[in-house]
Order: C-alpha cells, then sequence, then structure tokens
C-alpha cells in the first residue's frame, strides 16, 4: 500500500453558506455534520433542489431527520438527482413553491450519532477539524481548521500554533501518519517543502 495513499474522507466540507460554527472534533456525539444545503424551489408543488455534500448525493436522505441547527425538522421524503451533487428533494409538510422558496440557503445538518460509524481509515470530515497537529516528536504545529479538494485530492489546513499563514499538506498515510480521535490530535510528517512555509 502507497504511503502516498490519500486517506478517505467520507463527507465533504460545509459551503459556509449558514455561517453556523461547528463545534471541534471530540465535543460528543450530539455535535451537528452539514450535509448540505437548499437551493431553489423546483416546479410549483412544493419541490425543492439540495446541494448535497455527501460523498454519494442520495446518502443525504438515508440519515433520518434533518435540522438547520436552530430547531427546524427536516424530513426529505423523498430525493431524486438531478445533475452532480444537486437534488431535488420532497419534504415532509412542504407542498407549495412559496414554502420551498423560503428554505433557499438553508444549510442542513445531521447530528453526528446519525451517521453510520466509519470502516477502518476512513474519516469524516468534520471529526478531523479541530484536531491538534503534532510532529512525530510530539512538537505542536497548530489546529486543523479545514480540508479542501481542489481536484487533486484532500488538503489539510492547519492553523499554526504561533499565528502566520496556514500549514496546506496532502491528506495522504505519507503526511497524516497518525489520527488519534481519544487523545485529539493527528500526527503529522510534513514533506520537505509544504505551501505556507517561508522558512
Amino acid at each position: 500500500m502507497s504511503r502516498d495513499e490519500p486517506r478517505q474522507l467520507l463527507n465533504q466540507p460545509s459551503s459556509g453558506a449558514s455561517g453556523c460554527v461547528l463545534p471541534r472534533a471530540g465535543g460528543g456525539a450530539s455535535r451537528l455534520v452539514a450535509l448540505g444545503v437548499f437551493g431553489a424551489p423546483q416546479g410549483v408543488r412544493g419541490e425543492v433542489r439540495i446541494k448535497s455534500y455527501t460523498r454519494d448525493p442520495k446518502a443525504i436522505a438515508a440519515y433520518g431527520p434533518l435540522t438547520d441547527g436552530r430547531g427546524a425538522r427536516f424530513v426529505l421524503e423523498s430525493v431524486r438527482l438531478l445533475k452532480d451533487e444537486m437534488l431535488v428533494a420532497r419534504l415532509e409538510g412542504i407542498a407549495n413553491r412559496e414554502a420551498a422558496a423560503a428554505l433557499t440557503g438553508v444549510e442542513l445538518f445531521a447530528r453526528r450519532e446519525q451517521l453510520p460509524p466509519p470502516d477502518e481509515d476512513e474519516f469524516y470530515y468534520d471529526d478531523l477539524v479541530g484536531l491538534a497537529a503534532v510532529s512525530r516528536d510530539g512538537a505542536p504545529l497548530g489546529r486543523v481548521v479545514a480540508l479542501n479538494n481542489y481536484g487533486a485530492g484532500d488538503i489539510l489546513e492547519i492553523m499554526r500554533e504561533g499565528g502566520g499563514e496556514s500549514l496546506v499538506l496532502p491528506f495522504t498515510k505519507a503526511v497524516a501518519v497518525e489520527i488519534d480521535f481519544p487523545a485529539g490530535r493527528i500526527v503529522i510528517d510534513p514533506p520537505d517543502e509544504i505551501e505556507g512555509d517561508e522558512s
């Protein structure tokens, strides 16, 4: 197995559309995990578009009732794929275009305990954000603040311990050599040349 093999993420980063700040990793099972965001209405019978953040876009309907993080509850009665990660959904209690339009831009969350446990060597994006990043010898490097994918693989963004420009590293087994959730840390073996390192 190649050490450059990418690690597997199970859900994509939040778009940040709602501005909701998710708790740090290790915050308990009641944490909210962003799964998608409502788009524009589809037709006149209450259907609405949803941009899904899940690896399989239609899986967003498999986690039970979702929330906006402020108390509203959404039951997806049916979903169908429109294009790429965009779905058309029918929701319980939404029967016309006006009600569907009122949801535009509302982000959808599941509670962490609603998600299935990841397989070995699979990770949820939101479980990684907030982990302390340390070197192999235990020296603090900073904290994971984001994971992004611009088409060439998942990228870790680590806010440096002393401030300054973030470290940007590939999320591979060669770089992220150990992930210890009970200890709240990720062990990093950075490559010789790393983005964000001006030394």
